[in-house]
């Protein structure tokens, strides 16, 4: 081993697997175009070969990654990395301890481990390596998991656990260039801590084109590193004021008219005519398409989507389409309706949350209550009971930080959040609460923004410009803004007409009004605070 340690980039980490190279494919020269590609760091995993075989393998592997000045790290094998004289190893839990394996190796070596728990990192930041693997991230065929899936909301947690140390961290299992943004954007701890890089085997490795693979990722990580702050669906740390919403909004309305773009709705049955009809009176298009064979077509054509999961019919819709629409970089509103109602709800919601990146998340204070794990606010089916929350804005803050995340509380005020931003919106009628689905045409009226925020954003970007790690262009926090305040600001309207005399006149007059809003009238009746 060298004297002294090197200096690692974690940004594209490959784990090798000879097994899984395409027919024909020679390792070696796989593993020279990945490099190329990008791939920052190797570890030489070989769980099949004898010790013969694994220091042939070991050997050649490293003059390679050395000619390119790239780390070499051995799985598992310290006699291995001291016999070629690795730049350090790769253990997992049930492997050497590190502090046997420190004695072994060099002081220079490098030491990472594969840790699980929030436990299992503060274990390794004691024990002293330099890097930790975090995860599962999802569920992998590339080896046998001892473990539960962490999923990339889980990855924050463990993050937390790094704050105030110089270990680095990587994301393990199930990474590709189809998910590799997701990770990334999903994977910051509360207060800002991100991944310095992700382990990547099979896209790859079994890759006929193992150049162009790793490329495709490493582009993607380089430019997630590059930027100032981890990105978020806003413009944070860019201060915002009242005036920048009201005209933002007047904006993304003005956008939606001009652009009339497809917004594609998975929503309750209970809603669905009164969501397709709000969605045209604002200037837009709807479609209510579940079946998962779509979704991949319907991606490239729709503006936005929005996931409202009242009865919760169509999880296989659901879960294709996040999944594509965070693959065409267009933003998702996720308006988990009675998440906290029952067990089902709960465990679907993680599992649509760990499949595909919202930009929004929409609820009431029972079922954003229910996604954080709070016991201040119960549900009663899909409503809220009691006063809600004591603190609302530091609710809202402190989960669109958790989650990566615009936050919409909805109630007799509205929350919305970056994560840094907190604003307070106070428009809205009585009526609102006496029909059925005003809760959930918030969430149309929200998707709808936020598809011409996103359609204005593509049509100023150079085709040329270069990757910049954003899963959705465009201020998704103004235009979640715009989404409440159309439906609240047109309900006063609605309720003040002559013809109105209860909910049952007030639901087409809404509709109207929903209509017949202009920039000027929003910008002119908003209730706005930045908090």
């Amino acid at each position: 081993m060298s004297a002294a340690k090197p200096v690692v980039d974690y940004s594209l980490y490959l784990v090798t697997g000879r097994e899984l190279l395409p027919p024909g494919k020679d390792y070696l020269e796989s593993l020279e175009a990945s490099i190329e590609g990008g791939v920052s760091l190797v570890q030489i995993r070989e769980k099949n070969a004898d010790t013969g075989e694994f220091l042939r393998i070991a050997q050649e592997s490293k003059a390679i990654c050395h000619k390119y000045n790239v780390p070499i790290l051995i799985n598992d094998r310290i006699d291995v990395a001291l016999a070629v004289g690795a730049d350090g190893v790769h253990i997992g839990q049930t492997d050497m301890p590190v502090d046997i394996a420190r004695k072994l190796l060099p002081p220079n070596a490098i030491i990472g481990m594969t840790c699980n728990t929030v436990e299992h990192v503060k274990k390794a930041v004691q024990d002293g390596v330099d890097y930790v693997g975090l995860g599962p991230v999802w569920a992998t065929q590339t080896k046998k998991v001892a473990h539960p899936v962490v999923g990339v909301r889980g990855i924050g947690e463990l993050l937390s656990a790094l704050e105030g140390s110089d270990v680095k961290a990587v994301a393990i299992a199930g990474i590709k260039s189809t998910n590799v943004l997701h990770c990334l954007h999903g994977s910051v701890s509360p207060s800002g801590r991100s991944l310095d890089g992700v382990a990547v085997v099979s896209d790859i490795v079994a890759s006929t084109d193992p150049l162009n693979a790793a490329r495709r990722i490493a582009n993607v990580v380089k430019a997630f590193k590059a930027a100032t702050s981890a990105p978020v669906f806003s413009q944070s740390p860019s201060p915002y004021a009242v005036d920048t919403f009201k005209q933002g909004v007047g904006v993304f309305l003005s956008a939606v008219k001009k652009f009339s773009p497809l917004v594609h709705q998975i929503t309750n049955n209970v809603v669905t005519t009164q969501s397709a009809n709000a969605t045209l009176a604002l200037g837009a298009s709807p479609i209510m398409a579940t079946a998962p064979e779509e979704m991949a077509d319907l991606s490239k054509a729709a503006g936005a989507l929005l996931v409202n999961f009242g009865t919760i019919q169509n999880l296989d819709g659901m879960l294709a389409s996040g999944f594509n629409y965070n693959q065409n970089r267009k933003p998702v509103v996720f308006d988990p309706v009675g998440v906290g109602a029952t067990q089902y709800r709960r465990t679907s919601a993680a599992q649509l949350l760990n499949a595909w990146q919202p930009a929004v998340i929409k609820g009431n204070a029972a079922e954003l209550g229910a996604l954080a794990n709070s016991t201040e606010v119960q549900a009663k089916g899909v409503d809220s009971v009691g006063s809600g929350f004591a603190d609302p804005a530091a609710f809202v803050r402190n989960l669109a930080r958790k989650e990566r995340a615009i936050i919409v509380l909805t109630g007799v005020q509205d929350y919305v959040s970056d994560g840094t931003t907190v604003v307070r919106l106070s428009n809205g009628h009585a009526y609102l609460g006496e029909i059925t689905g005003s809760g959930c045409m918030v969430g149309t009226a929200v998707a709808t923004f936020c598809a011409g925020a996103s359609m204005l954003a593509s049509s100023e970007r150079s085709a040329e410009a270069p990757e910049d790690a954003k899963l959705v262009r465009g201020d998704m926090l103004v235009a979640a803004v715009g989404g409440v305040l159309a439906v609240t600001v047109a309900s006063e309207f609605a309720a003040a007409r002559s013809d109105v005399k209860g909910s049952g006149t007030f639901l087409p007059a809404f509709i109207d009004e929903l209509g017949a809003l202009t920039p000027e009238k929003l910008a002119a009746h908003a209730k706005i605070e930045v908090l």
